[in-house]
């Protein structure tokens, strides 16, 4: 680093890996972790590996990634352990930082997908603990994780969103055939239905009949009580992946083509089921006009760090889907893929993230003192 003397030691940054947690999406975490682990430049940082149980209890110390990963029945390519010999696995209750550990950190990488991690709650804690962290913000954070409050932002920001309506599970429970009857008039077959805060299309079905509603909606309802139900797209599915705070720039799109009928989550997670076309087989205007898009989608939730945005192209007519704020992070996965094509390569995206991290804290910082 600049300005220290010839061959004086320079500190690592301490390096707070976070991952697993309460949702459903607890696998994929340890899997993009097992990959940042293996990748991250240990001359530059000393990684603090942090695991949430499937409890919600705090798993630090010794080798939380194998803890956690056997506790799943998990297979993942495991890196070498990064704890000192000896050191001891501690189990601490849910609810907030185990003690003592924010004073041990520099900054802190969450890779937790879904609900409790990605939806503001862990971003939350950390600003209690006046810690910086790779990612959105809570509000983002927050407005990413949940589809309905997201393409309401989009509508406002002026980002075409194909036609959806929001339902409630105690609106169908009530009145199940004014509900269906309102899906059938403003919506249509065939269609989607989700949970409004999930990811990695986990409860979501495609209903391609009325009969078929009804089954569709008590899967997403098993999820969360507000429901997304939106007109299936007849078309190409394009992913864009978004890097930066202030000044956030867009990678070269990617096409997605699943080896089922739509991109679910066994068409996402099964090796060799679906295939990401890197760069996307796409004229150059309209290349751009995706990675335009992609930049606006991210602005318009104030994001932060990183985000992936995913599109529909239906004909001509290009449909903002939805914002992932802590996407699938392995090195195979989708938003470092974009970026390596891109030329940014994975462990350079890792010391990115890091830097826009401490880059906002120091910001956050400057503005709450007044400088």
């Amino acid at each position: 680093m600049a300005g220290l003397a010839p061959g004086r030691p320079v500190r690592r940054l301490r390096v707070g890996l976070i991952f697993g947690g309460r949702s459903g999406e607890h696998e994929i975490s340890l899997a993009s972790a097992a990959s940042v682990l293996a990748a991250i430049d240990r001359r530059r940082y000393e990684v603090v590996p942090i695991g949430i149980g499937k409890d919600g209890r705090w798993v630090v110390g010794g080798d939380p990634l194998r803890a956690l990963a056997g506790a799943s029945g998990v297979q993942l390519a495991l890196p070498p352990a990064v704890a000192e010999a000896g050191s001891a696995l501690v189990k601490a209750e849910p609810g907030g930082l185990p003690a003592g550990l924010a004073e041990q950190l520099d900054v802190v990488f969450p890779l937790l997908h879904g609900p409790y991690g990605e939806d503001g709650t862990v971003q939350g804690l950390l600003e209690l603990a006046d810690l910086p962290y790779v990612g959105a913000g809570v509000m983002a954070s927050a407005v990413g994780m949940d589809k309905a409050v997201m393409k309401t932002l989009f509508r406002a920001h002026g980002l075409p969103v194909i036609e959806h309506l929001i339902l409630l599970r105690h609106e169908w429970e009530a009145d199940p055939e004014g509900a269906a009857a309102r899906v059938a008039a403003e919506i249509g077959y065939p269609c989607f239905v989700k949970p409004s805060n999930l990811g990695s299309s986990l409860g979501i079905s495609k209903v391609k009949a009325p009969e078929d509603l009804a089954a569709a909606v008590a899967e997403a309802a098993r999820y969360d009580r507000k429901l997304l139900v939106e007109r299936a797209a007849a078309g190409r599915e394009i992913e864009v992946s978004v890097l930066g705070n202030d000044h956030p720039e867009a990678s070269v799109p990617g096409e997605v083509i699943p080896g089922k009928e739509w991109y679910d989550y066994e068409a996402k997670y099964t090796p060799g089921l679906t295939r990401l076309v890197i760069p996307a087989p796409l004229p150059e205007q309209l290349a751009e006009a995706f990675r335009r898009l992609a930049v606006r989608a991210f602005r318009a939730i104030d994001g932060a760090g990183m985000a992936r945005v995913d599109f529909f192209l239906e004909g001509e007519q290009i449909w903002v889907n939805e914002i992932n704020t802590i996407p699938g992070f392995t090195e195979t996965s989708a938003y470092p893929r974009l970026w390596e094509a891109s030329g940014l390569p994975y462990p350079g995206l890792i010391d990115r993230l890091i830097e826009l991290g401490l880059e906002r804290h120091a910001e956050r910082s400057r503005r709450e003192h007044g400088r």
